[in-house]
């Protein structure tokens, strides 16, 4: 299927709830995923999840921010017709007068596309160990290709995306 470049000016915004269904998503979010607003609110983020997305990353991006961590993650989104584009992405967590997690936010910018090929070949082994021995094998995958940097996942992101 056709790749959809994200330009590079886009800023691809959403907020979700604690279950992640979507309260609000722009125009730039419309526009890539192929939806209308409207078709867009109160259903759930994953509906423009990519298959191709190893389920870990997904653990991790949930892991961090129901703990109250940002993300930084590439993620591989599904347009409505079935086309695909990459999207730098940053969830935080939003909080209420208490201090409460209330919802989240995420900012998604275009990928550094000089380095989605090794994204790809990451996110194509975090697949097969989840094949193979389920969400816990990726997750080790993922935490020993992250650790042979010697720095943090984040950094690692960040740094991928700041590349040159």
């Amino acid at each position: 299927m056709e790749e959809i470049i994200v330009d590079n000016n886009a800023l691809i915004t959403s907020k979700t709830d604690l279950r992640g269904n979507i309260i609000y998503a722009n125009n730039d979010f419309a526009k890539y995923a192929g939806y209308t607003i409207d078709e867009l609110l109160n259903r759930p983020h994953s509906i423009v999840r990519h298959e191709d997305m190893p389920r870990t990353v997904f653990k991790c991006l949930w892991d961090y921010i129901q703990r109250g961590d940002e993300i930084f993650a590439f993620v591989k989104n599904k347009a409505k017709d079935g086309r695909y584009y990459w999207v730098f992405t940053n969830v935080t967590p939003s909080y209420g007068i208490h201090g409460n997690i209330i919802n989240y936010y995420s900012v998604r910018r275009a990928p550094n596309r000089k380095i989605l090929p090794m994204i790809e070949e990451i996110y194509k082994i975090l697949r097969e160990k989840e094949q193979k021995g389920g969400i816990q094998a990726g997750v080790k995958a993922l935490m020993e290709i992250v650790n042979s940097y010697k720095i943090s996942y984040n950094e690692l992101i960040f740094n991928l995306q700041h590349e040159i």
